[in-house]
């Protein structure tokens, strides 16, 4: 039997296409695989293998058919557990949702079944995709964070216990678990993947985004999941099919690069400082160092204004009827959300678009900006999912980012760097992505 956890996604799906392995076969292996390293590392909020076998066999059946079939038929994909689905609970990581299916099925999974995947099961998210951890570890080390609020699906991606998976992004939750446990991570710009049948945070800051081993194979889940959707407004006309094709390309030519290391950079472990100085002299000729321009000053605050203000709005069934069930982290952003005046909100909507039109300047001269993903690597223990204050410019500005796990930082844990590019430059960007990608990868040769 071919080994699938040696291949990549793309590989997977062309043996899938060819008939040189079923689906049955490669859903069994991650059977097996989440057998072994499922007790420890926590990832599944949901996970039926009978379920998941019998879809598998369906898959296989239609294949023989000789029916047409999606370009990702007989693949498993494992889906965030706020992202709704009604074979299947969607608890939010909250005790209030206990069991509950979604009121509809979101719009991602529909787009999943039309290209014919496999829903293989639901992971593991903080309570209701905020700040209070899950019981997910981090399949490098099982006594640190694997980061919020996209833990489980990223570290299902990590102990290969998936080959794709669904998250999301309202601050930091793609990129800093990706970043922790070592594997891409990938937000697109906002407007690009529908949100509905999604639990609603903030609809001026949610994303979806996927996790997978390359950035081609973000690239192939993405591309099939971009469609304009009536039921999210925020969504655009957008057309991704030479998404993959674009990538695997790369630039017309060498990229250029603005490296920032923020201010926070004094906050970054000294190893993880290393790591990045060694990665910054690598790339030399690509790279420019820069301050980050005052205007970056005004972001978090702003952010947090947009996103407790919505959160206030959003779960204020849950404030008002299950207060007592919710924790200290969800409470006091809701009741923080309550206080900021209209003025506050729309000068933080309003600055959105000032912040985006300054930096978009940047792309007359350059392919993107780089930045550490994080602090470091995942922090120690788990009653934390570290800082998301790396990622927060990127989410509010609603431009693409993704974290490439390049470099190691402390114990010899992952550490990602990210880099962000220009709205709706999404194709490029995963194309420039997949460069740096590549030729990181000839350095550490």
């Amino acid at each position: 039997m071919i080994n699938i956890f040696s291949l990549t996604t793309n590989k997977l799906v062309e043996k899938l296409k060819k008939g040189e392995i079923s689906s049955v076969e490669v859903c069994s292996q991650y059977i097996e695989r989440i057998k072994q390293f499922e007790k420890d590392v926590k990832a599944w909020a949901y996970f039926d293998k009978k379920e998941l076998l019998e879809k598998a066999a369906e898959a296989d059946e239609l294949r023989k058919s000789g029916k047409p079939l999606g370009p990702l038929h007989g693949l498993p994909v494992a889906v965030k557990d706020i992202v709704g689905t009604l074979d299947m609970p969607t608890e939010c990581g909250t005790i209030i949702r206990k069991k509950m299916t979604g009121s509809q099925e979101a719009e991602v999974v529909n787009l999943l079944k039309i290209a014919g995947a496999i829903v293989m099961g639901k992971t593991q998210t903080t309570e209701l995709a905020y700040f209070h951890p899950s019981n997910t570890t981090n399949p490098h080390d099982y006594t640190r964070t694997p980061g919020g609020s996209s833990s489980g699906s990223a570290a299902a991606v990590a102990a290969h216990m998936a080959p794709l998976s669904l998250g999301s992004q309202t601050n930091g939750s793609i990129i800093r678990p990706a970043s922790y446990c070592g594997v891409v991570g990938y937000k697109p710009s906002y407007g690009l993947i529908s949100r509905s049948g999604v639990l609603k945070q903030s609809n001026r800051l949610d994303h979806i985004g996927v996790f997978g081993k390359t950035v081609e194979d973000v690239a192939l889940l993405t591309k099939n999941l971009i469609k304009k959707d009536l039921y999210d407004n925020s969504t655009i006309h957008y057309s991704a099919d030479e998404m993959l094709n674009v990538c695997k390309k790369g630039p017309l030519f060498e990229p250029k690069f603005i490296f920032y290391k923020t201010k926070n950079w004094k906050k970054i472990d000294k190893e993880s400082q290393k790591s990045f100085e060694f990665f910054i002299k690598t790339f030399k000729k690509n790279i420019e160092l820069f301050d980050t321009p005052s205007y970056f000053d005004d972001i978090p605050n702003y952010h947090k204004i947009i996103h407790e203000t919505d959160m206030a709005n959003n779960f204020q069934n849950y404030y008002k009827k299950y207060k007592k069930k919710l924790s200290k982290e969800i409470i006091s952003a809701i009741e923080r959300g309550m206080k900021y005046s209209a003025k506050d909100y729309a000068e933080a909507i309003d600055f959105m678009k000032q912040s985006y039109e300054s930096y978009q300047e940047v792309f007359e001269d350059y392919h993107g900006i780089l930045s550490p993903a994080t602090t470091g690597v995942a922090d120690k223990g788990l009653k934390s999912t570290g800082s998301p204050e790396f990622c927060t410019v990127w989410t509010y500005m609603g431009v693409p980012s993704i974290s490439l796990p390049l470099l190691t930082g402390s114990n010899n844990l992952p550490l990602g760097v990210q880099l962000a590019g220009d709205k709706f430059d999404d194709q490029r960007f995963l194309g420039v992505a997949n460069w740096l990608e590549k030729n990181c990868k000839k350095y550490a040769k």
